[in-house]
């Protein structure tokens, strides 16, 4: 005779499904990822940034050495820290503004599915691609632009090659290889905004202007805060551009920081260093993002 069968005490399925340990098992491939991929490395690089180490020899410890170098005496890399802000503002100056106007006039075209093509594809073309082509464009001397302008008898500038020109152009590629990305952003803040705001700005007389001013704005906020972010966070870091298209040159005018620390750890084989100057970014942008973060937080509530 079978021996009855005790449901009273749960098994190990009933255990792991229960409403204590179902989430953690959810959210646990995301944590075993953050903490092998990004965690563990990020802590690495902290002990490094402490130590002198050229990647081969065992790492010496030298304390606060590679901050108190970088922040006292390296005049060059306070140059890649201007030259870093000056471009991550140029980039969300300029690209946020021009997509969300392109956002906008989309969201009035019929042909919405072909727009969101045409300015996705830069995004999934590989960033070392894009930035040959562009090189190829605005190449001084045998360059695609320049030559056209000089078919019209105009002379063309030194793009890459003039410190008054170089980061303007560097500037001008990355908003336009960002543009995709955040047009698709706004494209879907944009579609979350009932019609009917629109229609009562309508009744009242507003202008396309003032409905888009006073209406789509304000209602965008959230979004154009997160994208504000995301695109200085983005540009903030961003050195791939630098390297191919100008090298950093000329006379360090477009070093940022992600390529000079880049040249420090790979070229002069100072990890410890390069280490202490990636942690010092990283606070650099948590900082402005915080700021960023209240400052547009506070706005929102005003104008709510």
């Amino acid at each position: 005779m079978r021996a009855a069968v005790d449901h009273s005490r749960p098994g190990l399925l009933d255990w792991l499904s229960s409403k204590r340990v179902a989430p953690y098992l959810f959210v646990a491939p995301v944590l075993i990822f953050a903490l092998s991929l990004f965690l563990g490395p990020l802590s690495f690089a902290a002990y490094i940034s402490f130590t002198d180490w050229d990647g081969v020899a065992d790492p010496k410890w030298v304390g606060l050495k590679n901050y108190t170098y970088l922040i006292g005496r390296d005049r060059f890399f306070w140059t890649s820290i201007w030259n870093t802000l000056y471009f991550a503002a140029g980039s969300v100056i300029l690209g946020v503004p021009s997509a969300l106007i392109v956002a906008a006039l989309i969201a009035q075209s019929r042909f919405q599915s072909f727009w969101r093509t045409v300015y996705w594809l830069p995004m999934v073309t590989n960033i070392v691609a894009v930035a040959y082509i562009w090189w190829y464009i605005l190449n001084d001397t045998n360059g695609l632009l320049n030559r056209t302008l000089d078919l019209f008898g105009l002379p063309g500038p030194n793009w890459l090659t003039s410190t008054s020109m170089s980061m303007f152009s560097v500037i001008l590629v990355a908003s336009w290889m960002s543009l995709g990305q955040n047009i698709l952003v706004f494209l879907s803040g944009l579609s979350g905004i009932d019609e009917t705001y629109y229609e009562a700005a309508r009744l009242d007389g507003a202008n396309p202007w003032q409905v888009f001013r006073h209406v789509t704005i304000p209602l965008l906020r959230p979004t154009i805060l997160f994208v504000l972010i995301t695109s200085l966070i983005n540009a903030l870091s961003s050195f791939v551009l630098m390297m191919i298209l100008t090298e950093g040159g000329p006379a360090r005018s477009t070093t940022v920081t992600g390529l000079y620390l880049y040249d420090m750890a790979f070229t002069d084989l100072r990890l410890g260093r390069a280490s202490a100057a990636a942690y010092i970014l990283f606070a650099i942008i948590f900082v402005i993002s915080l700021i960023q973060l209240r400052l547009l937080r506070r706005g929102g509530v005003e104008a709510h």
